[in-house]
């Protein structure tokens, strides 16, 4: 078990959304849960950090990129439960997007690898549903 699991409340995650013409910044998970999985950049909120030094931070860490402004885009409730139906995980997640402006992404702590996926073809990429529906939404504010 990891500090995560079976948690006495729910954690905080932070996404980031980053749109680059009609592409957006994908990262394969490099460690669990779901390793080997697309997602959006992103991860936990530290003690003491807002929501926007997550969400730069985790952009950076993961993919050495900065951006501009942070719009929020949506929140997202994950919630895992195990075969005795108790709560195994339990994240609610707070998405941003933002522009592209600089740089090309290298895959960095977390994840294995990077990717600008074409918008209009996310298929390949499997992406939980509401990856697809916060990319949705961030791009009706950033793109």
């Amino acid at each position: 078990m990891t500090g995560r699991e079976y948690p006495a409340r729910p954690f905080v995650g932070i996404g980031i959304v980053v749109i680059k013409r009609d592409h957006v910044l994908l990262c394969r998970r490099g460690k669990p849960p779901n390793v080997g999985s697309w997602t959006l950049p992103g991860g936990a909120q530290d003690l003491g950090e807002t929501c926007e030094e997550a969400a730069r931070r985790e952009l950076a860490e993961e993919t050495g990129l900065t951006v501009g402004p942070l719009h929020f885009a949506a929140y997202v409730d994950t919630i895992r439960r195990d075969a005795s139906g108790q709560v195994q995980f339990h994240y609610t997640i707070l998405d941003f997007a933002a522009r592209w402006e600089a740089g090309e992404p290298i895959a960095g702590s977390d994840v294995s690898e990077v990717a600008w996926a074409p918008l209009d073809a996310l298929e390949p990429y499997a992406l939980w549903s509401e990856a697809h529906r916060v990319i949705a939404l961030a791009r009706k504010l950033v793109g």
